[in-house]
């Protein structure tokens, strides 16, 4: 929340700001006392600072300091207020909710929830002002660019329910899961998703192979995601309370494992040891994205690049680190197919922000490369 001249606004972000810590050494020498770690609150001084004369203005002058990924939402007394970044790598859609109302959020499902209905997505580079005597004021305060949307919106991040692009992320999954089957196909007894987020791949895969589907693996829903917990200790912890294996299902069969991701492995490694423990034959990983060999720095909770597996192992290299028969990913050309484009990834000009596979950065992440983090090289 910023308190400013001309009142109050209550801001949410979401996404990361790249050079935020470059902004904040600027702000505390001009004076700015910040309150938190956040990279949100250089949003809120450098709203305070601005000379503009309203808040959507004052807003859209901070915004232009910013580099990285945000859709940004802000509330006042009489107004709301939604930006998205120019590349649109993160989410935002609009919403009505009865005669007069709006609402913003990052996915529809939210929509759903509250019963309003989907309008559009906002655009990339847009900027909204909603208030109850002009309605829906449309702008475009950035330099147009061509859209990065992020694609590990469509392989993990978003939920199932939601529509992203006028496309399912269900249907997109399953998608994912047929393109893997085509691309890595293996003889098998039984496909079983990784639960969640693998659930719908697993049903693709399982309904091109032919093989059948089944639940061996059984999620305890109060449990929440464990690549994002802090040390190893605990996410090995909250692999066995978060999973269990049905064991009558996997006894003496060859199980294909389909997951969403291999980021450090430590999942992967835990799930392996307790197929086995229930007695399967056979254990053989098939990946929904391609190897995440590359941070993200626009807001996604990833590890230093050393910490990625794939970052510095090769598939087979894996394959014997994780101690299964086999592991394959899903080819980075499967993947745009699945989430509908049939040419697959335009090398020149990438559809999607791909950078935690491909480790091209659509903006440049300056705080990390000031503290020594080495960019792939131009090939």
């Amino acid at each position: 929340f910023g308190e400013f001249s001309m009142g109050g606004a209550a801001i949410a972000h979401n996404g990361n700001i790249t050079n935020a810590d470059s902004l904040r050494r600027e702000l505390i020498e001009r004076g700015s006392i910040f309150q938190s770690s956040s990279d949100s609150e250089c949003i809120i001084h450098l709203m305070a600072r601005s000379l503009q004369r309203t808040i959507p203005e004052r807003m859209e002058d901070a915004l232009r300091r910013v580099e990285g990924a945000f859709s940004v939402v802000a509330m006042t007394r009489s107004k709301l207020i939604g930006v998205r970044d120019p590349l649109g790598v993160r989410p935002l859609v609009l919403g009505k909710i009865g005669d007069d109302g709006w609402v913003l959020s990052s996915e529809t499902c939210a929509l759903d929830i509250i019963g309003a209905e989907y309008v559009r997505e906002i655009e990339p580079g847009e900027m909204v002002v909603i208030d109850a005597e002009k309605g829906l004021e449309s702008r475009y305060p950035f330099r147009k660019q061509n859209p990065r949307f992020c694609i590990f919106e469509h392989v993990y991040f978003s939920r199932p329910d939601s529509i992203i692009g006028r496309r399912s992320v269900y249907e997109t999954r399953r998608q994912i899961g047929v393109e893997l089957a085509r691309e890595t196909p293996v003889e098998a007894d039984l496909v079983c998703p990784v639960p969640d987020s693998g659930t719908p791949a697993a049903i693709g895969f399982a309904h091109e192979s032919g093989i059948p589907f089944g639940m061996g693996i059984i999620r305890n829903q109060y449990m929440g995601r464990t690549f994002i917990e802090p040390t190893e200790q605990i996410r090995n912890m909250g692999v066995r309370l978060k999973l269990n294996v049905n064991r009558a299902l996997i006894r003496g069969k060859r199980v294909v494992l389909v997951d969403d991701s291999v980021v450090r492995g430590t999942t992967s490694q835990k799930i392996k040891e307790m197929i086995l423990d229930a007695g399967a034959a056979e254990v053989h990983f098939r990946i929904a994205s391609p190897p995440t060999a590359w941070p993200c720095f626009y807001g996604v909770d990833t590890p230093d690049r050393d910490k990625l597996l794939a970052a510095t192992m090769t598939e087979d290299e894996m394959r014997a680190h994780l101690g299964v028969d086999s592991l394959k990913f899903i080819s980075l050309d499967g993947l745009y197919r699945a989430v509908g484009e049939a040419g697959g990834r335009n090398a020149t000009c990438p559809q999607y922000c791909d950078a935690c596979f491909s480790g091209e950065y659509p903006v440049a992440p300056s705080d990390m490369i000031e503290k020594g983090f080495q960019v792939k090289a131009a090939e």
